[in-house]
């Protein structure tokens, strides 16, 4: 029996330690979209390159690995600043948590910054979408992704204006999270990118 006094549980407030999804729901429902998307992708590669291996490998020899490992850095170590900007919004801290975002975005502009100097030397070379199924994909996958990161750019400097507003507090975190994830996806996305399309044989 409770107290006469004991204020009942708010039916709008989950219980301690009930699992809670981080972020909007719709972000989740928007990210899985385009992991199909991609995943069709991935597919698409894979089955046209079993049947060209000759041709893919040797194509693939001309993608710079070391600045596709140097982008894979930093889209890593951008998703670390994000966790730590959202640990930063949890314990009240919005100029931490600003600070975090900032090292964020930087290493998301240094990832655009090397993927155009990739595409300037690769239409050096007369890579086109049509001059041949390893290009067209090559293009193709990475374009895609880098709008993907052009867009998380625009978000992530959106957080970075809400934190410095002091927005993000422990009560009100979904826009943080909402943002937060959709950057992890961009991350993971590359994260399956680099070795099929720069490294596998």
């Amino acid at each position: 029996m409770l107290a006469a006094d004991t204020p009942l549980p708010s039916l709008d407030t989950p219980p301690a330690g009930t699992p809670r999804l981080a972020g909007d729901l719709a972000i989740w429902i928007f990210i899985l979209a385009e992991l199909l998307a991609f995943g069709a992708f991935f597919a698409a590669y894979a089955f046209t390159r079993a049947h060209h291996i000759e041709l893919f490998t040797h194509e693939q020899q001309a993608l710079n690995r070391i600045t596709g490992a140097i982008n894979t850095m930093l889209l890593l170590t951008s998703s670390y600043f994000v966790v730590r900007a959202v640990q930063a919004a949890e314990r009240s801290a919005p100029a931490p948590c600003a600070r975090w975002l900032v090292a964020a975005i930087a290493c998301g502009v240094g990832f655009i910054v090397i993927k155009l100097h990739e595409y300037s030397a690769a239409f050096e070379r007369g890579v086109t979408l049509s001059s041949s199924p390893f290009h067209m994909f090559y293009l193709s996958l990475t374009f895609f992704h880098f709008m993907h990161v052009l867009l998380g750019l625009v978000i992530l400097s959106a957080l970075w204006l809400g934190a410095r507003a002091g927005r993000y507090r422990p009560n009100d975190m979904n826009g943080l999270e909402s943002g937060a994830a959709y950057w992890h996806m961009v991350d993971l996305v590359w994260l399956v990118l680099f070795p099929l399309v720069y490294v596998i044989h």
